[in-house]
């Protein structure tokens, strides 16, 4: 390699890096931002004790406004159609809680669900950030983890099957997990170079996260 191909390939990596540099500011800044908005919500819901809106406009929503933010996920609609989501997402979860604030110990099973979530979500990342390792190879487990849950959630609406609710919620816990990692790999590998589409997905990651382990920690902790 001569003197300008040498200065060449160090201008491209050079390059790379200070567009993945970006990509992780723009990414956790709106993430942060979209959490602090969402939590907003889901407390306005809660203090106003809302009803939640059911299975079936929850669905429409959020796949809804998942695949809007797709489509203009390079324009400032995208940006205003992933807080519309995120607030969605909140004022879902307003519900939740109150149901669960209501238990004699749910003040301490909301704090420990949060807790643990923001423990497995950093260790998480830092891991994938620290070792830089390339987790592309998940998709394929992904991918089935996503039927096979689907599949079990359509399940529990039919069948009575003991126990299948709490597997379903230690198996979202196990496929957030893998997407966390899955996404920030991405965002370090080149996989991903869209901060709407890489934050949407940490977001709802998070959002399950936090959901599946307030259910096993509910369960338990004596919510039956």
């Amino acid at each position: 390699m001569n003197i300008e191909q040498r200065h060449s390939t160090l201008q491209q990596t050079g390059a790379s890096e200070a567009e993945v540099s970006k990509l992780f500011r723009n990414t956790y800044s709106l993430l942060a931002m979209t959490m602090a908005f969402s939590a907003l919500v889901a407390f306005t819901s809660m203090s106003l004790n809302l009803p939640h809106p059911g299975l079936i406009i929850t669905l429409v929503g959020f796949y809804g406004l998942l695949f809007a933010i797709s489509k203009f996920r390079n324009s400032g609609a995208g940006l205003l159609l992933t807080f519309a989501l995120t607030g969605f997402m909140g004022y879902t979860l307003g519900p939740i809680l109150n149901a669960y604030l209501a238990l004699p110990n749910g003040g301490q099973l909301v704090t420990m669900a949060l807790g643990m979530t923001a423990l497995v979500f950093f260790s998480l990342s830092a891991y994938a950030i620290i070792t830089r390792k390339d987790f592309s190879f998940l998709s394929g487990f992904i991918m089935a983890g996503f039927v096979v849950l689907l599949c079990a959630v359509v399940a529990s609406f039919f069948l009575q099957i003991s126990g299948l609710s709490l597997a379903i919620s230690a198996g979202f816990v196990l496929f957030s997990s893998a997407i966390i990692l899955y996404q920030t790999s991405a965002i370090i590998h080149g996989g991903e170079d869209n901060y709407i589409m890489a934050t949407v997905t940490l977001f709802v990651s998070i959002y399950n996260l936090f959901l599946s382990l307030l259910q096993l920690l509910g369960v338990f902790g004596g919510d039956d």
